[in-house]
């Protein structure tokens, strides 16, 4: 059975594997203070055209906004996400369990614009409630759709103008900037958003996540914070070792483009077959909607979310391309599901 589930079924690019081999019996410091994990936030700073952040190298993006989130807000202070945000639907109530209430935001293709924003602080006037003060966003979205740089401008300006922390969850951020329809660079981030983070886990890393802190107010003690909470980890070095491989050449990007590209055929595939989707997602993330009796015979040979019913006949699944998704597993989807129609 060949998966679709997710983009992390796989382990990582074999290149990370011989970098982690060849230092493996070099003595570190630990604590991210071992010279791998140091050259891998500098290398990233260059690559962000910043040297004014602050980078941390952390295991995973539920631990990353678990931090993060946690760290930049005052006891009374709430998150806002649309409602198909991680942190709303797949952290456990992580972000609930520091203390910290979201607040939920239907919002039209998975992603805020400064109307919806606006709403919540309307409807939270004064200290009965909690004071909404970070928005958190993720680029790609949860349902696959991507930020222009029009719209997380505004959204930004926005921010600005209301004190906001705007914080970007980056899981898939290499998908979003190698998107065809993206027009961000990595380098425009840091003026956009207070906080954002690079995803490695889900892009050719075994594990890994860049923490990028932007705005200097939230900078102070952050490293309390990952000791705290276990993020801290001794052998640090794993995950500079990582980043470095990814970024000291176009890797990240090259196995973000193939992701993307396998996504691609796939849905153009599909439409021609004339099914509908969900969403209409330029990354590697996809939503057909296929009648269930097709769903029920795919289910057969691949593994995929049923992601959400549609009609009494009809639901719409999630199909997940990855860095190392092979162009033949994606054509033999493609006739098993043709071939259901005949």
């Amino acid at each position: 059975m060949y998966s679709f589930k997710n983009d992390y079924s796989e382990g990582s690019h074999p290149r990370i594997l011989n970098a982690l081999l060849e230092t493996n019996l070099v003595q570190e410091d630990g604590y991210g203070e071992d010279q791998f994990s140091q050259k891998a936030v500098e290398l990233l700073k260059e690559r962000i055209g910043r040297t004014d952040v602050d980078i941390h190298l952390l295991s995973g993006g539920t631990q990353t906004n678990l931090i993060a989130i946690s760290a930049f807000l005052r006891p009374h202070e709430a998150a806002m996400a649309a409602s198909t945000g991680h942190i709303l639907g797949h952290e456990t109530g992580a972000i609930e369990a520091t203390g910290h209430k979201i607040l939920s935001i239907e919002a039209e293709n998975g992603k805020l614009t400064p109307s919806d924003i606006q709403a919540v602080l309307d409807g939270h006037p004064d200290e009965h409630m909690v004071k909404p003060k970070l928005v958190y966003i993720s680029n790609s979205t949860e349902i696959g759709t991507i930020y222009s740089k029009h719209e997380l401008e505004d959204l930004s300006d926005f921010c600005k103008k209301n004190k906001l922390i705007l914080y970007m969850d980056g899981a898939r951020l290499g998908s979003a900037l190698t998107s065809k329809e993206n027009d961000l660079q990595l380098s425009d981030l840091p003026a956009l958003v207070d906080a954002f983070y690079i995803g490695g886990t889900k892009n050719g890393a075994l594990i890994g996540e860049a923490l990028v802190i932007c705005n200097d107010s939230l900078k102070e003690d952050f490293r309390y914070h990952l000791k705290q909470k276990g993020a801290l980890l001794a052998k640090g070095r794993l995950l500079g070792i990582q980043f470095l491989e990814l970024f000291r050449d176009n890797l990240f990007f090259d196995l973000a483009s193939h992701a993307n590209k396998m996504a691609a055929i796939l849905s153009e595939e599909i439409s021609k077959a004339n099914f509908q989707f969900l969403t209409d997602s330029p990354s590697n993330q996809i939503f057909p909607i296929l009648p269930n009796a097709l769903i029920t015979e795919l289910e057969k040979d691949y593994s995929f979310h049923i992601w959400e019913k549609v009609d009494a006949e009809h639901s719409a699944i999630r199909l997940v391309t990855s860095w190392v998704t092979k162009e033949d597993e994606v054509a033999a989807f493609l006739e098993r599901l043709k071939s259901g129609l005949r």
